[in-house]
């Protein structure tokens, strides 16, 4: 029998096991996951700055998505929603013997029902272009591509390019 698995939003105490649940679970070719820049953005956590649901089951860590409110992708929204509140789903990450069973889209939708709960209309989210899994997670979730450009210091492997996508409230 399959355990029930439960989404909550993360808390300060849940920082520590969300670092080791995406640096065991989340590198891959696609993936940019510099060490300090991801441990202070899950750190970010206890100051509220940053945001995560998260799902467990048994008391087992299976997943997370982070995220936060950001005005860094303003230059994408139509002259009408300029002044729209935006958020940025900053990391999404599953335990690899919990993926493929819908859980990234089950999490991703809760970040997103999080967000509009607080205002947001416009979640911006980045891959790589050639992430086919991702990119499957995003679209079923509702968000469209709005750009992508090449960007070889972040994406050093396939075509070198990230892909942005919208989901307009």
């Amino acid at each position: 029998m399959n355990p029930q698995i439960r989404l909550r939003q993360a808390t300060t105490t849940d920082i520590e096991a969300l670092c080791a649940l995406i640096f065991e679970h989340g590198p891959n070719p696609w993936n940019h996951l510099p060490t300090d820049e991801v441990t202070a953005h899950l750190q970010a956590i206890a100051s509220g700055e940053v945001h995560a649901v998260l799902a467990k089951a048994d008391n087992e860590l299976l997943g997370f998505v982070s995220y936060r409110l950001a005005s860094d992708f303003a230059h994408y929204q139509p002259s009408g929603r300029r002044s729209n509140q935006q958020a940025y789903i900053c990391e999404a990450v599953t335990a690899r013997h919990a993926a493929g069973q819908g859980l990234g889209s089950r999490l991703l939708l809760a970040a997103v029902q999080a967000l509009a709960e607080h205002g947001v209309k416009d979640i911006y989210i980045e891959r790589h272009e050639e992430n086919a899994a991702s990119a499957g997670m995003m679209r079923k979730a509702g968000f469209v591509e709005v750009d992508c450009f090449a960007d070889h210091s972040r994406r050093p492997e396939g075509s070198g390019r990230t892909t942005v996508c919208c989901l307009r409230l």
